[in-house]
């Protein structure tokens, strides 16, 4: 492009590619998020966009009163922006978020939250992804996808295996998985939603360990990562987290979600969930038709890392409902 491409423009054109699948709607807390983008970079090129200008951006946002965790999504949104719509355009620009990132959490400017309720941004994930393919190698990567994809713990993605699985019924049989009362044995079978099946088969082994890296390695490698790219306050264990919260965004149920992540307890479930009361409003009801089932409850309008598709692709009662082969 031989002309400036002012980012007022590149939101717009994003919310022109969101508009055939996943529209933002004007009261969702990304549509905000958008409008303060375009409002404080709106007339920068963002085809030369620096990390001063972010710097700016983001102190700009603390003095309106905006702390650390929030100025850390607006960010995330942005790289989100600048991805896609570059991408689309086969625009090819150095990714200013992540290189702004160091300096940003450097500066207190972005961060954590209080509470454990910490979830991967799309830029955040994807950026993750990338640096951890390319840095420690395909299977650390592929960890990561499978622990959204499945909100299974660590321990128990490195202890699958694959004389474990259930090929007809797309199942893998979790041994000794943590129970708050049965201590011994609690073997549980395991539906592998969406992209989880195809992240099992895309390994390069048949027998004995699917994936076949050790805990503790697994988790030095995310630190390794989440400092290399600026990543504020992420944890391994919070892929669980965002994989659970997935599962009630895509419109599963408790009892659904609970076959998956093997929570016991609707109220220690509910701490992993990221739903708000306003996300009821985009439901079924509020779209005129009461006899639709709760399954078809609108995704909550928010874009999530191209790579892990929805668990409910692969939704099916044969696969959740059963506990043996």
């Amino acid at each position: 492009m031989g002309r400036a491409y002012l980012l007022r423009d590149v939101v717009q054109d994003y919310r022109r590619l969101r508009a055939g699948a996943r529209p933002v709607a004007d009261d969702s807390n990304e549509h905000y998020q958008l409008k303060r983008l375009a409002e404080h970079l709106g007339e920068r090129d963002a085809l030369s966009l620096t990390v001063d200008d972010l710097v700016g951006f983001c102190r700009a946002r603390a003095e309106d009163g905006a702390g650390p965790y929030t100025i850390n999504m607006d960010v995330g949104k942005l790289g989100t922006v600048l991805r896609l719509v570059f991408g689309v355009k086969r625009l090819a620009v150095p990714d200013v978020v992540a290189q702004a990132r160091p300096a940003l959490s450097h500066l207190g400017l972005i961060g954590g939250g209080g509470r454990r309720e910490r979830r991967p941004n799309d830029d955040e994930l994807s950026a993750l992804l990338d640096w951890m393919e390319r840095e420690r190698g395909r299977v650390y990567a592929d960890v990561i996808r499978f622990a959204v994809a499945t909100a299974m713990r660590r321990a128990e993605i490195c202890r699958i295996v694959w004389e474990d699985v259930d090929a007809q019924r797309k199942l893998v049989l979790i041994r000794q998985r943590k129970h708050p009362r049965q201590k011994k044995s609690n073997d549980e079978w395991v539906p592998l939603l969406g992209a989880a099946w195809d992240l099992i088969h895309a390994q390069p082994t048949r027998q004995g360990p699917i994936f076949a890296v050790h805990p503790q390695t697994i988790s030095k490698y995310f630190r390794d990562g989440c400092q290399a790219l600026g990543i504020p306050d992420l944890q391994l264990r919070d892929m669980r987290h965002d994989g659970v919260s997935r599962l009630f965004e895509h419109g599963y149920q408790i009892q659904e979600v609970a076959l998956v992540s093997g929570h016991k307890k609707w109220e220690t479930l509910k701490r992993y969930t990221q739903l708000k009361p306003e996300d009821l409003h985009r439901g079924p009801l509020a779209c005129g038709a009461p006899g639709v089932q709760a399954s078809a409850v609108h995704q909550d309008a928010r874009p999530r890392h191209g790579s892990l598709q929805s668990g409910a692709s692969h939704r099916g009662r044969s696969e959740s409902g059963t506990s043996g082969r």
